[in-house]
C-alpha cells in the first residue's frame, strides 16, 4: 500500500447526497452522504459504491380521515447520471444477472464520484430486474441478492473501470460479498483480503445484525467461490454477517465512543476478529447548516435567526389550516425512524402531562419519520401519533421524512428530542445537524450525546449516567419521568423566562457541533486511523487510549442550503 492517502472505495447500501437522487432511507444514508461530501471538499481520494434504487424507499401518504399510512412507489428521474457503458455479470441464485454501472459526477452535487448499480437491464429476468426496485424491499432471498449486487457487482464495476483502489470500506455488513469476491481474486488468501478491507458497524444490538442460513447464502452467490465450509468458519451457521466482516477486515470501527465500547463487548467472543476502534460520526456542515447560523456570533444573533426561520418555514411545513403554530412558541421536534427502541410515543406515556403543555400553548410539537414497510409496530406507532395529533392544533405528524424536510425541521426546532433506549443508539447524527442550527439537543445519555451534550450548558440529558434495569418497562418509566421533569421544570421555564441564557445555550450548541461533530473531522480520522495501515497509530490499537489523530484542522467552508429537487 502506498504511504500517501490511498484511493478508497466506500460501499454502502444507501447514500443520501440529494433528494433528487432518492437512494436512501434514513440515518445510515444521511451519514454516507455527508461522508461523500466532506471527502470531496477535503480533496481526499475516494469513490462511493451504492445501488440505484429505481423507486427509492417509497412515498408516505396519510389518510386524513383514518390516519392510516400507505406507501407508494414510482420511478425517479435519474437523467443527471452518466452511463459508464459498463455492465458486469454476477451469478445470483444460479442465474447470470447483468448489473449496469452508472456514475454520479463530482460536480453534480459536490461529492466524490459515486458508482450506482442497477439490474433494470434488458435481458435480465423480471424478478432480477426487481432486485434494485425498492431499498430494503423484498423477502430474505431478495435481501441476499441485493447484497450480492452491491458487493460483487460493485467490485467487478471497480475492476471494469480500472480504478486503482487500495482500500475497500464496508459501511455496515451489507457489502460483505465484496470481501468474498476479493477472496476469489486472492485465491482464498484471507490475510491478503484483510490487508485491504475495513469495516464500520452501526448496530449496537445483536438482534439488529444480519443472520442468514448458510445454505441460502451459498445458493444466492453470497460466498462467490469460497466453499461453504470455509465461509461457515468465518460466520457460523446461521451465518453472522457482522462476525464474518470482523474476521475479513484488518480494522473496524464503531460510530461513537460509547458505541465503540458496546461493539467491543458485543463481539468479544468472536475468535480472530479485528480490533474495533471508535470514530464518532459527524455531519457535513456546509450542507446541513443554515447560512445565518454559520455566520452568527453573538447569542442575540442566534435567537433572531431562529425566530426568522420559524416565521419563514413553519407555514411551509404545516399547511393544514386546522393547525396553529406560533413562531414565538417553544417548538419541540421528534424526527427519526419509527422503530421500537427509538420510542416515538415515550413522551405520551402519561398523556395528561404532555397534554397540559400542549393545551396551554407552552409547547408545540412536530413529529416526522418513516417505518420499514414490514415493521408493523413502527407503522402502528406512527398512525397512533397521527390520530393523537388530531386532538391538538399545535401538534402535527409530517410524512415523507427526507433530506429537504429534515433540513427545514432542524431550522425551526428549538429543542431536538432524541429518546432511544440506551445503549441502542449507535450515534444519532440528526441531533448534530439540528445543533448546528441552534436547536438544543434533548437526549437520553446515548450515542454521540454522551460526548457532545452537556446538561444545562448546550443541551439537556434524559436520565443521564449508567443504570441497570430488570425490564424495558422499568427503563421506559425512569426515562419518561426524567424527560417530563426536565421539560416541565427546566426547558419550558428557561425558554420563556430567561431568553438571554437560552440564546447562550443555542450558541454553545451550534459551536460545539461545528467544532467537532462534522464529517470533515470524521473523514480525516477515517483516512488517518482506518485507511492508512502504515500509520504509527495502528501499532497502538490495543492501548487503553483511543485518541483521535487529525491531519490538521478542516479546511474553511462556506455554508449553503441543501440543493433539493
Amino acid at each position: 500500500m502506498s504511504t500517501s492517502h490511498p484511493l478508497t472505495a466506500y460501499f454502502s447500501m444507501e447514500i443520501a447526497v440529494d433528494q433528487a437522487l432518492y437512494t436512501y432511507s434514513g440515518g445510515l444514508g444521511y451519514l454516507a452522504g455527508s461522508h461523500m461530501r466532506s471527502a470531496y471538499e477535503l480533496g481526499l481520494p475516494m469513490v462511493g459504491v451504492t445501488m440505484l434504487w429505481k423507486n427509492g424507499y417509497g412515498e408516505q401518504r396519510i389518510d386524513p380521515d383514518t390516519g392510516e399510512v400507505s406507501l407508494h412507489y414510482s420511478p425517479r428521474d435519474n437523467s443527471f447520471l452518466t452511463d459508464t457503458g459498463v455492465t458486469v455479470d454476477v451469478t445470483i441464485f444460479n442465474e447470470l444477472v447483468k448489473v449496469k454501472v452508472y456514475r454520479l459526477e463530482s460536480e453534480t452535487f459536490e461529492t466524490v464520484p459515486l458508482l450506482l448499480l442497477s439490474t433494470d437491464v434488458d435481458g435480465n429476468s423480471d424478478h432480477a430486474k426487481q432486485w434494485t426496485d425498492v431499498l430494503y424491499g423484498g423477502d430474505e432471498g431478495a435481501r441476499v441478492a441485493q447484497e450480492v449486487i452491491l458487493g460483487v457487482g460493485g467490485m467487478r464495476a471497480i475492476r471494469a473501470l480500472s480504478l486503482p483502489v487500495e482500500v475497500f470500506h464496508m459501511n455496515e455488513g451489507h457489502a460483505l460479498p465484496m470481501a468474498f469476491e476479493l477472496l476469489r481474486e486472492e485465491n482464498q488468501d484471507i490475510d491478503a483480503v484483510r490487508r485491504q478491507v475495513v469495516f464500520t458497524t452501526h448496530t449496537p444490538v445483536a438482534a439488529g445484525n444480519e443472520i442468514h442460513p448458510a445454505d441460502l447464502l451459498e445458493e444466492g452467490g453470497f460466498f462467490v467461490d469460497t466453499p461453504k465450509e470455509t465461509a461457515i468458519k468465518l460466520g457460523g451457521d446461521p451465518f453472522s454477517v457482522t462476525a464474518a466482516a470482523l474476521k475479513l477486515s484488518r480494522l473496524a470501527n464503531g460510530v461513537s465512543q460509547l458505541h465503540g465500547q458496546v461493539a467491543n463487548d458485543m463481539w468479544k467472543d468472536v475468535d480472530g476478529r479485528c480490533p474495533i476502534i471508535a470514530i464518532t460520526n459527524g455531519v457535513n456542515q456546509r450542507y446541513w447548516q443554515d447560512r445565518g447560523f454559520a455566520t452568527a456570533d453573538r447569542s442575540r444573533e442566534y435567537l433572531a435567526r431562529k425566530l426568522a426561520l420559524k416565521q419563514e418555514l413553519l407555514p411551509k411545513l404545516i399547511t393544514d389550516p386546522a393547525k396553529k403554530f406560533d413562531p414565538s412558541r417553544l417548538t419541540l421536534v421528534w424526527a427519526r425512524r419509527f422503530t421500537g427502541y427509538k420510542r416515538a410515543d415515550l413522551m405520551f406515556r402519561d398523556a395528561k402531562r404532555l397534554d397540559a403543555l400542549l393545551r396551554n400553548g407552552k409547547v408545540q410539537l412536530i413529529v416526522a419519520g418513516k417505518f420499514h414497510p414490514k415493521d408493523t409496530s413502527g407503522r402502528e406507532a406512527m398512525e397512533w401519533l397521527i390520530n393523537k395529533a388530531k386532538e391538538y392544533p399545535n401538534m402535527v405528524v409530517l410524512p415523507n421524512y427526507e433530506l429537504g424536510l429534515s433540513y427545514d425541521m432542524k431550522c425551526v426546532a428549538d429543542v431536538w428530542l432524541n429518546n432511544p433506549r440506551r445503549p441502542m443508539e449507535a450515534s444519532g447524527t440528526s441531533g448534530m445537524s439540528a445543533s448546528m442550527n441552534g436547536a438544543l439537543h434533548f437526549s437520553t445519555h446515548d450515542g454521540w450525546a454522551v460526548e457532545g451534550t452537556l446538561h444545562g450548558i448546550n443541551g439537556f440529558l434524559i436520565n443521564p449516567g449508567e443504570h441497570d434495569y430488570d425490564t424495558k418497562e422499568q427503563q421506559d418509566e425512569a426515562d419518561y419521568q426524567s424527560l417530563m421533569n426536565c421539560l416541565e421544570n427546566e426547558i419550558v421555564p428557561l425558554y420563556y423566562d430567561n431568553t438571554k441564557r437560552w440564546g447562550q445555550m443555542m450558541r454553545r450548541s451550534a459551536q460545539a457541533a461545528a467544532c467537532y461533530f462534522t464529517t470533515h473531522r470524521m473523514v480525516l480520522e477515517y483516512f488517518n486511523r482506518l485507511y492508512m495501515d502504515h500509520h504509527p497509530f495502528q501499532q497502538r490499537l490495543h492501548d487503553d487510549l483511543d485518541l483521535p489523530l487529525i491531519d490538521g484542522p478542516p479546511q474553511p467552508i462556506q455554508s449553503r442550503t441543501p440543493a433539493v429537487v
